[in-house]
């Protein structure tokens, strides 16, 4: 092998390393932007404002990260529900258990369902102390953020954004 064949080779590798690398950043740049407009409401998009300003997501609906017990929990923000729900795993995630079983009427049907108090859920800044929820073996996704928080703040929605202030604070 000559030493100008054996120099192309390795140019030639080098530039296909090149563009490899290249492509796996445009890939990488077009996962986050997805994923923001996928989910805009992350923790630190909201910051710790006295008011929770949530972006509709293209699916029409209202989902971010809240902190429950302190821990960063993907919610689908829900008018529609009671309570509270949270799923079996984010349950086991938490440490939390309960014997106390009932039963719920859910858009899936009847289920059965273990009720638990939450010392804490927190979406922004804001925060609600001793929230009532459920432990909800069959939902889907990791929690509802129902009434038993909702019903306890001042909620607006207007122009596909959903504000969501403590009502004490007012």
């Amino acid at each position: 092998m000559s030493m100008r064949y054996a120099t192309q080779q390795h140019q030639s590798r080098g530039r296909g390393l090149l563009y490899t690398i290249a492509w796996l950043g445009l890939a990488a740049l077009v996962w986050v932007l997805v994923e923001r407009v996928q989910h805009p409401n992350t923790l630190e998009q909201m910051g710790q404002d006295e008011v929770a300003s949530l972006k509709r997501s293209p699916d029409g609906h209202y989902s971010a990260e809240a902190l429950i017990n302190g821990e960063r929990v993907r919610v689908l923000v829900d008018t529609g529900a009671t309570g509270v729900a949270i799923s079996q795993s984010v349950a086991d995630r938490l440490g939390l258990s309960s014997q106390d079983a009932i039963n719920t009427h859910t858009a899936n049907g009847n289920a059965v369902s273990y009720l638990v108090r939450l010392k804490t859920v927190q979406l922004g800044g804001v925060i609600a102390h001793d929230v009532a929820a459920t432990i909800s073996p069959g939902l889907e996704g990791d929690a509802l953020l129902g009434m038993s928080f909702l019903g306890r703040m001042d909620v607006r929605l207007y122009r596909g954004v959903m504000t969501i202030r403590d009502a004490k604070a007012e």
